[in-house]
């Protein structure tokens, strides 16, 4: 089969690899649809400590199961149509047996550190494929797992009625993590760079946008949540809220990024800063959010490239073109 491989950080190829088989417990997924992370780009830069090399990466997608492995009884057969959830927590160690799996001692996820989905195929544990409902598309379901980092983001938070919240950044993760805090009750102000992004964060229910948080009238806030991982962001951010407020930096930065915040604020006003890691028993709220139409997901995915262009997915996502970029292998 065909699969992008990043060899070693910034050397990138879509070449010929061996088909996957099912060892025990796994099945096989052709893919039908995979989107491009903000972590593919730290991973393909060799800023993603956990991920080894080469690897074939991808995480965040859809597609039928062509293969079962024998052992594999009652949850998947083929010819289902399946999400996935990338997380692999190994169940033994102390985080896990905490009930804080995305924590895992031995943490890992399908296509951060073993081969992902940026591929004709994949090879995934069969717990962690769920049946999707007919109606909903490859497109669809590959965008349930980054709705699922976001509603276990938004539960890290917890949401009162009528906070306010400010939301940095406005891509992807944005206006997903924007929509579930406006089904909570929070009335959310959006800011970006890129004021391209604002009117559709305006469309799914901002109360005000901007292309800076000093431009924002609505200061102080409530809540802010950073999803750009950029450090000036995340500093602006802490620097709105209010006195008792909360700051939770769920953007992915370089491993080796450092923030200022004064600990004197953080001591005197009680700020709370969190953070929230991937996904933890949030994948089939996700998919129920997705299925039902609660989480508007289809003018999120911009551009849609076949596999052999996976270099140019990584760049546009790189360079802010559009929003969601996804991979369909299926394409020529």
């Amino acid at each position: 089969m065909r699969a992008a491989v990043i060899n070693t950080p910034g050397d990138i190829e879509v070449r010929e690899v061996p088909d996957p088989t099912p060892g025990p417990g796994d099945v096989v997924v052709r893919v039908g649809a995979c989107g491009v992370c903000g972590t593919d780009l730290h991973i393909a830069d060799g800023e993603f400590p956990p991920t080894p090399y080469p690897i074939v990466p991808g995480h965040e997608f859809s597609g039928e199961i062509v293969a079962v492995a024998p052992d594999v009884e009652h949850v998947a057969s083929v010819g289902d149509r399946v999400a996935v959830d990338p997380s692999l927590f190994c169940g033994r160690c102390a985080e896990c047996r905490r009930g804080r799996g995305n924590l895992c001692e031995n943490w890992g996820a399908t296509g951060d550190t073993v081969d992902g989905a940026f591929a004709e195929y994949v090879r995934v544990p069969a717990n962690t494929v769920y049946r999707m409902p007919d109606h909903l598309s490859w497109t669809e379901g590959a965008l349930v797992e980054p709705v699922s980092c976001a509603v276990h983001g938004v539960e890290r938070f917890g949401v009162e009625v009528g906070e306010r919240f400010l939301v940095v950044g406005a891509g992807t993760m944005g206006l997903l993590i924007q929509q579930l805090l406006v089904r909570s009750g929070a009335e959310v102000s959006v800011v970006d760079r890129n004021t391209a992004r604002l009117p559709l964060a305006e469309k799914l229910g901002a109360h005000a946008t901007a292309g800076s948080v000093e431009a924002l009238d609505a200061r102080p806030f409530d809540a802010a949540v950073d999803v750009t991982g950029a450090p000036p962001a995340i500093e602006a951010a802490f620097g709105a809220l209010r006195r008792g407020g909360r700051l939770q930096i769920f953007g992915v930065a370089a491993a080796e990024a450092t923030i200022s915040l004064s600990p004197f604020r953080i001591y005197n006003d009680e700020i709370t800063v969190v953070g929230s890691m991937a996904v933890l028993n949030s994948y089939g709220k996700a998919l129920d959010l997705v299925a039902s139409g609660a989480v508007d997901t289809r003018p999120l995915v911009t551009h849609t490239l076949p596999l052999d262009r996976f270099p140019q997915a990584l760049q546009n996502v790189r360079d802010g073109v559009g929003l969601k970029v996804h991979v369909d292998p299926s394409l020529t």
